[in-house]
């Protein structure tokens, strides 16, 4: 029977073997995940490099991103560290995933992470509890061009053992201890809670869930790109299926430049076209507003 390693380093060389990407980086923050996946890419990918992003918010924290990218050159790896300054709307969890991502883009190939079966199952449950839609609830894709994730059916389990098979001393964020984060919450509270009262196999079976959820939308929004250029002429779109009707004006707002759409925005919006009794426009994110005029969708800047 396969050990960790194996389990970890098969489910990378599948993920290269499909993408086939020019060049490869790994996201590396020396925690047991972004270690094994480190461990294994080095075995797969010669000459690979590695990003360690060091946000700077505890203290000792450039010395955790030296000790990270020394254990990636032990690897065989080419590594570099990043420091970042986390500022930002959202919160601190979303300026800090905000100013990593903008770090970690890469000019080309793929930049690989490392991101669990158990971190998709909280996607998930983060997606349900909020209300936000089939598209979040679908949770996050293996790729997202230039974005990899191909331990998202590994769980967080074998990467630790999977460190530990290979003598690798991953670091354990405080953060992720610290129950003021809402996914630490989930992690050490909801989810165990939800495979004690289940008698187990939940997050497999939250990753089942977001991994069909993802077909349905890939398929509705395959349809929606038949009517994609003028979707603003309601007459074309009124008899339209909800939810493909919503998708096809969720394309048309961010090709308008409309940025962080949430389900409950798509929503206001599609009630201009199913649910028209001549209301007022719709306030969108990024100072925009979309009115109904002379039979179509109109974007406008906030006067």
């Amino acid at each position: 029977m396969n050990g960790p390693v194996a389990e970890v380093r098969t489910a990378v060389r599948r993920f290269l073997g499909a993408v086939r990407p020019e060049a490869v980086t790994v996201a590396v923050s020396g925690g047991a995940d972004s270690l094994a996946l480190a461990a294994a890419v080095s075995g797969l990918v010669p000459g690979a490099s590695a990003v360690v992003v060091d946000h700077q918010l505890q203290p000792g924290s450039a010395d955790v991103a030296s000790k990270a990218a020394r254990q990636c050159a032990d690897l065989g790896l080419v590594p570099r560290v990043e420091p970042v300054v986390v500022s930002g709307p959202g919160g601190p969890e979303a300026a800090a995933r905000n100013a990593r991502y903008a770090a970690l883009r890469p000019s080309s190939g793929v930049v690989l992470l490392g991101h669990t079966l158990d971190d998709q199952a909280e996607t998930v449950l983060l997606g349900l509890g909020r209300g936000s839609g089939p598209r979040s609830i679908a949770g996050m894709r293996a790729f997202d061009a230039p974005w990899g994730r191909p331990l998202l059916g590994v769980s967080r389990e074998v990467t630790r053992a999977a460190c530990a098979e290979q003598g690798l001393e991953p670091w354990d964020d405080p953060h992720n201890a610290d129950p003021s984060f809402t996914r630490v919450r989930l992690r050490t509270e909801v989810l165990p809670l939800l495979e004690s009262v289940l008698q187990g196999g939940v997050a497999s079976s939250l990753a089942r869930t977001a991994a069909q959820l993802r077909e349905d939308c890939d398929a509705l929004d395959s349809l929606a790109a038949a009517f994609a250029g003028d979707c603003c002429a309601v007459d074309d779109i009124t008899e339209l299926p909800a939810a493909l009707r919503r998708r096809v004006v969720r394309s048309w707002l961010i090709d308008e430049g409309v940025p962080e759409l949430s389900d409950s925005h798509l929503r206001r919006v599609d009630a201009l076209v199913s649910e028209w009794r001549g209301q007022g426009g719709v306030w969108l994110p990024g100072g925009f507003v979309v009115r109904r005029a002379h039979g179509r969708l109109v974007v406008e800047p906030q006067s």
